[in-house]
């Protein structure tokens, strides 16, 4: 599955692979607030059980960071995040 969302001039590709009931969901480029509702269909559609991976996540922005923040501790495993959005993701954490 992939989806080229443009909107706004920011471009998000989604690339999802399902392998031994685990579904791994690949974020290409910016990825923006307008693209947490199709990331959550995108969840739903698979199953319980996820990856994210963020290698090529280039740009995010507060919403993306509290929808990662609520993903993880609903048990969506987070791969190849980049230290920012890590340190980030920390504070948005801490009360």
């Amino acid at each position: 599955m992939t989806d080229g969302s443009n909107r706004g001039g920011w471009t998000l590709k989604i690339e999802s692979d399902s392998q031994g009931g685990t579904t791994t969901i690949r974020l290409i480029g910016h990825f923006q607030s307008e693209h947490v509702g199709e990331l959550k269909k995108q969840l739903q559609h698979h199953g319980p059980l996820f990856i994210l991976d963020l290698k090529e996540v280039t740009v995010v922005d507060v919403e993306v960071v509290r929808f990662l923040v609520e993903s993880k501790a609903d048990g969506v495993k987070i791969v190849h995040c980049s230290q920012y959005i890590r340190k980030w993701m920390t504070r948005e954490r801490t009360p």
